[in-house]
């Protein structure tokens, strides 16, 4: 039987059972409605899969946020720590602080930018936050206070970071009092591609970045902890062995695009599951319309049912050329994805009722439905896909 570890919204393990849930003395049927699922046994196989393609000196900075892309980061995170990793990247100061008060241990890295205004909360809970550039250096060195930061060296992505070209700004960010160096670091835009153009640019950007570390190191300066590769720079970049490297689609055990070619393979188990309920069942006649601006129109009788589940949900709106599956059945999904329910064809699907689980993401018997199926038909990425799942949907974390 599978066991059910079910955690609330803010990562507090609350009951662990089967079906039910206690909030202020309320019982309520967990999975009622819709609900994600979450293998954490699948998480510590792609854990291991990734430390085997490392150095033994190389440690896994995890990116967790968005709320480890809607996954839950605290029960991520914890996982994360009871199995040896110690380093969590976020993109928010309120991210990184929602870690620390659930006793999540080791360096916290804020990618992004924090208000001067709340400088005070990196010390007061031991954050470290990256150096975009050499005016925020100057603004994170007047607070008067030492600071941890990693500096980010802008190496061709043009996003944040001081340019590579500027060492004299650079070398002046290195020079700042209160600034406590504890890496440097920069970001490939184009390490997932194996197309020659951009294995060229992607060096480039290696080259530049070692051109500016070198270049500190010749007068002195220590630049801690170097990290270079995210989930595709490990797969495409192996022989470029930094101090660590920054993990976060591949955790979750799947690529960013189906079909992707990686120079390493890897042994990946997606560890999310998308899971409603059909709540109606009804026959219509040919010519009728379904759903919103009647963009579907049966052609023959059918039946079919609601879901409930919607965009809402995170369920991409442009999905209405998808499918579900009932009862280990693929059923097209027909009309537009409404914000709380889901119109479904189960004219070819037998003994099918009110009541019945229906698989968006995952597997049911032998069929599957990937979250790179689901990207490639939403022309996005399954960052994106599973970062925008909603609040409403139950998290449910089975540890077999």
């Amino acid at each position: 039987m599978d066991n059910y570890i079910n955690v609330n919204k803010k990562g507090i393990l609350m009951y662990q059972t089967i079906d039910n849930k206690v909030v202020d003395n309320v019982t309520y049927y967990t999975k009622g409605r819709a609900w994600v699922e979450i293998n954490l046994k699948h998480l510590k196989c792609n854990i291991k899969s990734l430390k085997s393609l490392l150095p033994n000196n190389c440690e896994i900075i995890a990116v967790i946020k968005a709320n480890a892309y809607s996954i839950g980061d605290i029960t991520f995170s914890k996982v994360l720590n009871e199995n040896g990793i110690n380093n969590f990247a976020v993109a928010t100061v309120v991210e990184a602080i929602n870690l620390r008060k659930h006793d999540i241990k080791g360096e916290i890295l804020i990618f992004g930018y924090t208000h001067p205004f709340d400088f005070d909360l990196l010390i007061d809970f031991d954050l470290t936050q990256t150096v975009i550039d050499y005016e925020y250096a100057k603004l994170l060195d007047s607070y008067g206070k030492q600071i941890k930061v990693h500096i980010k060296i802008d190496t061709g992505m043009h996003r944040l970071g001081e340019l590579s070209s500027n060492l004299l700004d650079i070398e002046r960010i290195y020079q700042c009092n209160n600034l406590i160096i504890q890496g440097s670091y920069t970001h490939l835009c184009v390490s997932n591609s194996l197309d020659p153009s951009d294995i060229a640019y992607t060096q480039l950007q290696i080259n530049n970045f070692y051109h500016v570390i070198n270049h500190l190191k010749s007068y002195g300066y220590n630049p801690g902890k170097l990290h270079i590769q995210s989930s595709y720079g490990i797969l495409n970049y192996p022989t470029n062995q930094c101090d660590a490297v920054r993990c976060g689609i591949l955790l979750h055990g799947v690529f960013s695009k189906e079909n992707e070619t990686t120079k390493l393979k890897i042994s990946l188990n997606p560890i999310l599951s998308i899971k409603a309920r059909i709540v109606i069942i009804k026959s219509i006649l040919k010519g009728d319309p379904v759903g919103y601006n009647r963009n579907f129109v049966s052609t023959d009788t059918m039946r079919i049912s609601v879901i409930s589940i919607g965009y809402a949900d995170g369920i991409p709106r442009n999905l209405s050329n998808g499918h579900v599956i009932v009862n280990g059945v693929k059923a097209p999904i027909i009309g537009d994805i409404c914000m709380d329910q889901i119109i479904i064809d189960i004219t070819h699907i037998h003994n099918v009722k009110i009541g019945d689980i229906v698989t968006l993401l995952g597997q049911d018997g032998n069929e599957i439905i990937t979250a790179e199926e689901i990207a490639a038909k939403c022309n996005t990425i399954t960052n994106e896909l599973i970062a925008c799942l909603g609040d409403r949907l139950e998290h449910i974390y089975l540890d077999e």
